[in-house]
């Protein structure tokens, strides 16, 4: 089995679905030869041509209006938006037309795409290329909102995303692009989209994530585990609109005790959502308050990067404060 990044997965993934379906497009700024910033497209011009690899002028909101007339017009478009910083000029082609396109005519007209875009931060980029708009995407009714956290995953979840009937943004990670390597399977597979992972089993605290966080999360439950005897069953969330609820509430009710990770500022993150819905289908589960370790409601600082991002300390810090309450 080939052990790849996550670029690769999802180069490989595009270009299965590109083989497979000729309705799939792709379109972005510098995507064709230049292979796009991060090189997620690199060489899938040479193998399907300018009419299925669109290079695009410097504009989202009309990548993004290009995307959806495709889509009603029967193609599956993966529009790119080079960085999720930059989406905002698009946010109203987002949130106004392509997530209302299925409800507004009574189910007689569908669009299928899936909006890519990478998002966090982590990688000096200061704070025009590091936020995290995910909470955006999942309040607005009628899109999906991904994000995986490894290669297999991102492979997977992409090829189900471009499958999918409805609309998905599809939120890459950047600081774990080719941080982390994992075997991938050769040819075509999917995860399944609102199915969450348990990444490790533990009886102590439920911690819930997703994205680059997962992987901070391990290691602070790990050293955890080893100093302070804490047993955290993490959760990678995977899909975060409509998330798997069944899978979080069976761990809370084992557990009692929540954490939640997301580098998303935490004034109406996404784990204000959880924590609420967990405070009405849960309450009598927990036996300590849910506690939020996130960004800070600032913008996104470039010298202090690395004490804006959920870091080891801090989630340590909050396993312990949940176990002793």
């Amino acid at each position: 089995m080939p052990t790849m990044n996550i670029i690769q997965a999802v180069n490989d993934a595009l270009s299965i679905e590109m083989e497979l379906d000729e309705r799939v497009v792709i379109l972005g700024e510098d995507i064709g030869k230049f292979g796009g910033v991060f090189r997620a497209t690199k060489g899938l011009l040479d193998k399907f041509g300018p009419d299925r690899v669109l290079d695009t002028p410097l504009s989202e909101n009309g990548i993004v209006g290009t995307a959806i007339g495709m889509s009603l017009y029967g193609l599956r478009p993966v529009p790119e938006i080079q960085f999720s910083d930059f989406i905002y000029p698009a946010f109203d082609q987002i949130v106004s037309e392509l997530s209302k396109m299925r409800y507004r005519s009574g189910g007689q007209f569908y669009c299928p795409m899936v909006i890519r875009t990478p998002c966090g931060g982590g990688i000096k980029g200061g704070h025009y290329h590091s936020q995290s708009p995910e909470a955006y995407f999942i309040h607005t009714a009628g899109l999906k909102v991904v994000m995986p956290s490894n290669p297999y995953d991102a492979k997977g979840l992409l090829i189900a995303s471009i499958r999918d009937n409805n609309p998905v943004i599809f939120l890459e990670p950047k600081s774990i692009y080719r941080a982390g390597k994992g075997e991938v399977p050769e040819g075509e597979y999917t995860v399944e989209l609102s199915k969450a992972q348990v990444v490790c089993e533990g009886k102590d605290v439920t911690l819930l994530t997703y994205g680059a966080m997962v992987h901070r999360a391990c290691q602070a439950a790990e050293k955890s585990r080893n100093q302070e005897g804490i047993s955290t069953e993490i959760i990678d969330l995977r899909t975060l609109m409509p998330y798997d609820i069944d899978t979080i509430l069976k761990s809370v009710r084992k557990t009692g005790r929540i954490v939640i990770v997301h580098e998303a500022p935490k004034t109406c993150g996404f784990g204000a959502e959880l924590s609420a819905t967990l405070n009405e289908k849960a309450l009598l589960n927990l036996q300590a308050p849910i506690l939020r370790v996130t960004g800070f409601d600032i913008p996104f600082p470039y010298i202090f990067e690395q004490e804006y991002l959920p870091n080891e300390k801090r989630i340590r810090k909050a396993l312990t404060d949940s176990i002793n309450f």
